[in-house]
């Protein structure tokens, strides 16, 4: 019997470390093959040998602690209103807070410069075209978002052919105009009529690569002028609006009509962009690893490229800004498609999506909205032509939600939580509708710094479940707060004419997945497999 029990007891040993080095592999690499493990625990060990990034993650960033849930949605293609309603209705029952929706330049000022009547439909069938508004449809996703307390970041892009001297044909249909004044304009008219309503406007979309700068070299000074322009013709007619890039593509490509990302930006910045834009937009497509992947590789596109963008933020003096990811997901492409953009099963799309949001979260508070693309499409064209694209969707085209939809939406339904970073008072995680104030957060060290709005008394006492409470005095001052890590729910009660200035949440005992596990575990296998037990 003891000769039994030993190895039985190793065998168990073995499998529960497996399980440990397992998740502590993927938890480095987003890998969840052996030799994808193996490969990646490797090349994470080569970060220690590459010139640190400059993240500055405790700088007062502005436009990050915006709620990160968002998705981007085809509502234009939508011919049917009800149809729009019942998407922006299942993308809010899902938890997500933001969509970024296209509005479509040549869609809206279709025949002229300042013309935005749709001659395109003959409505009563008569044979005559019968002109309706342009912004006819656009008022209405506007109005439905607002019924489902939806926020929008609208994308302003895709030109019309008038605005262009040279055909579709030779330029490309997606070619900026002639006159980047020309598109200034039609921004600053989107922005006018939607004020109030829209605060979020985003110029251009992946700038840097082909198609999207049409048939011709790509250009950062080229789009650095184009969005200066449209920068403050949007902010002439509503100052409180917040511009933002183009999102950049990820791509290591020098060929002319693709250009490396970084090389891109930093070009911008020298062409004078900095004061052009409030937030930087990236995309965030992790192809072939999953969301965890900590590799830093520059000519290797994975989850975590925009640190790359942030350092090259901080780096020219852009460390108060955000970076918002306008696309993040994993391909679902069938094995009879071309896996373009990497292919994963619909079972691992389904758990990697939620854990992209919470590693944003909980380690990039220069980090605002993410932007899961997509939701779905009006039709299934894509499907049937098996373009690569087609397999990132939410929903099919007639509403059918794949594995995905649940799991975001029992992650977005949460209740939200205050990660490490130097955040503003009006935080998305900060509950001011109920009294005292409450939110939680996650970390061992809190500092809570406040200000009299007006003369008078002024103090703070801060109130956490699991300690006793803090009390502040002096005014401005600071109420600080140290307990064991994890989570823990706090109340603010302000005195007087006290409003909180800003808040700092520290975690620091958290201890990142260790490559020395992997070793562990196979020491431990060797140690069982190989060592020759001694029998009687």
């Amino acid at each position: 019997m003891k000769r039994l029990i030993l190895p039985a007891v190793a065998v168990l040993m073995v499998i529960l470390m497996g399980a440990v080095v397992w998740r502590s592999a993927f938890a480095l690499t987003g890998e969840e093959s052996l030799a994808g493990q193996v490969r990646g625990v490797v090349q994470v060990g080569y970060n220690v040998f590459r010139p640190p990034l400059d993240l500055d993650p405790y700088a007062e960033i502005e436009h990050a602690a915006v709620s990160p849930y968002g998705i981007n949605t085809f509502l234009h293609l939508e011919v049917e209103e009800a149809k729009r309603e019942q998407a922006l209705q299942m993308a809010s029952e899902a938890g997500f807070d933001w969509i970024r929706q296209e509005f479509v330049w040549e869609d809206i000022e279709i025949d002229g410069p300042g013309d935005f009547t749709d001659r395109r439909n003959d409505l009563d069938g008569d044979g005559v075209p019968d002109p309706i508004s342009a912004w006819a449809k656009y008022d209405n996703i506007v109005e439905l978002a607002g019924q489902y307390d939806i926020q929008i970041l609208a994308r302003l892009d895709n030109p019309p052919s008038w605005s262009r001297s040279q055909p579709d044909a030779v330029i490309g249909s997606t070619a900026p105009p002639d006159d980047y004044d020309d598109f200034a304009r039609f921004a600053a008219a989107v922005a006018e009529r939607y004020e109030g309503q829209i605060t979020y406007f985003q110029v251009w979309n992946e700038p840097n690569i082909y198609p999207e700068w049409g048939e011709q070299v790509v250009s950062p000074e080229d789009y650095t002028d184009l969005l200066c322009r449209a920068y403050a013709a949007i902010k002439a007619v509503n100052p409180e609006a917040v511009v933002l890039t183009g999102a950049l593509a990820p791509t290591a490509e020098l060929s002319g009509r693709d250009f490396n990302d970084f090389l891109f930006l930093q070009r911008m910045y020298d062409a004078g962009a900095a004061d052009c834009f409030d937030v930087l937009s990236v995309q965030g497509y992790g192809l072939w690893s999953g969301p965890t992947d900590q590799r830093l590789r520059p000519i290797i596109v994975n989850y975590g490229r925009n640190q790359f963008i942030r350092d090259i933020m901080v780096r020219n003096g852009d460390a108060e800004k955000a970076i918002w990811i306008s696309e993040m997901n994993w391909n679902i492409a069938p094995e009879d498609v071309e896996p373009r953009y990497g292919r994963v099963s619909v079972e691992q799309q389904a758990r990697w999506a939620p854990l992209a949001y919470q590693r944003a979260q909980e380690d990039w508070p220069w980090v605002g909205m993410v932007a899961f693309w997509y939701l779905k499409r009006a039709d299934d064209q894509w499907l049937v032509e098996r373009r690569p694209e087609a397999y990132f969707q939410m929903l099919e085209p007639d509403f059918t939600p794949l594995p995905v939809y649940e799991t975001m939406a029992q992650a977005a339904n949460q209740p939200p939580v205050m990660y490490p970073g130097s955040h503003p008072p009006d935080h998305w995680a900060i509950d001011y509708a109920v009294e005292p104030v409450t939110f939680t957060f996650s970390g061992t060290h809190l500092a809570v710094h406040y200000a009299a709005r007006e003369a008078g008394t002024c103090g703070l006492v801060v109130r956490a479940a699991d300690g006793p409470a803090r009390i502040g005095e002096d005014c401005p001052g600071t109420v600080t707060w140290q307990g064991p890590p994890g989570e823990h729910t706090v109340q603010f009660e302000l005195v007087g004419s006290a409003a909180i200035d800003r808040i700092i949440v520290r975690d620091q005992l958290r201890i990142p997945p260790l490559p020395f596990f992997g070793v562990l575990g196979v020491l431990l296998f060797a140690a069982v497999v190989l060592y020759p037990h001694k029998t009687s």
